[in-house]
């Protein structure tokens, strides 16, 4: 069969052998396990392990929890290696013992990059290996405080008659190494290829067992890198890490609001600033439009980087019902500026704006930030955290804020910026343009 009717993903059936027992039956287990009341339990609090990376350690909910197994994925020359070896360098200056083990690197090539990297503290131990059998037992005996296996789809199992990289062994490995990081309370971070699609490659299984999964996010011809949860137990999964790649590896962003807003071009027509909340902290983006007459007739262009297309259309829809801008004839082309990926409606607002802005030719006046969603009549609804966002814009020297009427009342607290509530979408017509 080469479709799985559950998963939907081609060539993931492998064979496997049933373990039967004398009768032909599946071999019995005794189980041992008691079930206790769970108000006998004692919970034990352990103290979470800083890195010192502070983005880092933002995604992950406030450092390391020990035992935790966290699958980081991403695409090829991302920096996924670059930044695990950072992190376990980090953790050796403070004088503890990681590990790093690599199934694609020999360890002269990993000390090549540790040297590039200014990575090499004493306390972090570095082996090449892709034998399962054989990394479980070297983390037996050295007992880390943090260990990396990269990759996760190099690791095989001997007992396995399949390849390395396959559904099964990468099963297998993913199961032991839980066991492993459970009972010895070692964090381990796995490291995991992607799909063309962006998936993580390998059985979704993989996936449910971890703990957390992050995704590092960017274009290799950028110099930002994001790096995402998708998953996360013992912390949010709306929280972002921005680091900036440079000669001496990454380099975390304290600041990503600065950064993003750093070349923008003033007086520009399609160009306008909205804030996203990306966990706990508010990011200043700037989202760019480009409305021009599409010239080879048949179905026009729409083409959207950073944002979500279908929301996009939404949006285009709503303007035309609502504002009598006829858009079917026309090219759209919408980015989030510094390669961020936006999907929270709260700059619905924004999107409409920077579309407006183009289509008239005419740019949003100096020093405006724009948020609110848009409802499909038009309406001009409620975003979270109103508040933070306009502190952010006030922040970075933003004279004038456009937000939700409904919204508007939480912002009494804030001080040295002008706010301006709307109801409609006919609302901020008139006010910018």
């Amino acid at each position: 069969m080469g479709k799985c009717p559950e998963c939907g993903e081609w060539d993931t059936f492998t064979t496997e052998k049933n373990q039967s027992g004398p009768g032909g039956g599946v071999k019995s287990r005794t189980c041992r396990t008691v079930p206790v009341p769970i108000e006998s339990i004692e919970f034990k609090d352990d103290p979470r392990i800083y890195t010192g990376i502070t983005e880092f350690d933002r995604v992950l909910g406030g450092g390391i929890v020990n035992g935790t197994l966290v699958l980081i994925g991403g695409d090829p020359g991302i920096g996924k290696s670059t930044l695990m070896l950072q992190v376990l360098a980090r953790l050796s200056e403070k004088g503890r013992k990681t590990l790093y083990i690599s199934g694609e690197e020999s360890i002269n090539q990993i000390k090549m990059r540790s040297t590039r990297l200014d990575a090499q503290a004493g306390g972090l131990l570095v082996a090449s290996e892709t034998d399962l059998d054989s990394i479980l037992a070297m983390s037996h005996d050295e007992r880390p405080a943090a260990m990396v296996v990269d990759s996760i789809q190099t690791v095989y199992s001997p007992d396995i008659a399949s390849t390395p990289g396959s559904v099964t062994q990468i099963r297998e490995a993913a199961v032991k190494f839980m066991n492993m990081a459970k009972q010895t309370g070692i964090p381990l971070f796995l490291v995991g290829h992607v799909t063309k699609v962006g998936a993580i490659a390998g059985p979704r299984i993989m996936e449910h067992m971890v703990d957390t999964v992050l995704y590092f996010e960017g274009d290799r011809n950028h110099v930002f890198r994001i790096l995402r949860s998708a998953k996360n137990r013992y912390g949010s999964t709306n929280e972002i890490g921005v680091f900036e790649m440079k000669e001496k590896g990454l380099e975390e962003v304290l600041n990503p609001s600065a950064v993003f807003l750093a070349e923008r071009s003033i007086n520009a027509p399609g160009g306008v600033v909205s804030a996203s909340m990306e966990g706990t902290r508010p990011i200043l983006i700037e989202i760019q439009a480009l409305v021009t007459m599409s010239g080879h007739g048949g179905t026009p262009r729409r083409t959207v980087i950073g944002l979500d297309q279908n929301r996009m259309a939404l949006i285009v829809a709503v303007m035309e019902k609502r504002l009598g801008i006829n858009l079917s004839g026309f090219d759209i082309f919408m980015n989030v500026a510094g390669g961020v990926k936006v999907i929270e409606p709260a700059t619905d607002l924004g999107i409409a704006v920077a579309l407006v802005s183009s289509f008239l030719d005419r740019p949003v006046p100096e020093g405006v930030a724009v948020l609110g969603e848009i409802g499909l009549t038009g309406e001009i609804r409620a975003v979270s955290h109103v508040a933070h966002r306009v502190k952010e814009a006030e922040k970075m020297g933003f004279s004038t804020a456009i937000v939700p009427e409904n919204s508007f009342k939480q912002l009494s607290s804030v001080k040295g910026i002008t706010c301006r509530g709307i109801t409609t979408l006919k609302d901020v017509m008139p006010i910018l343009f």
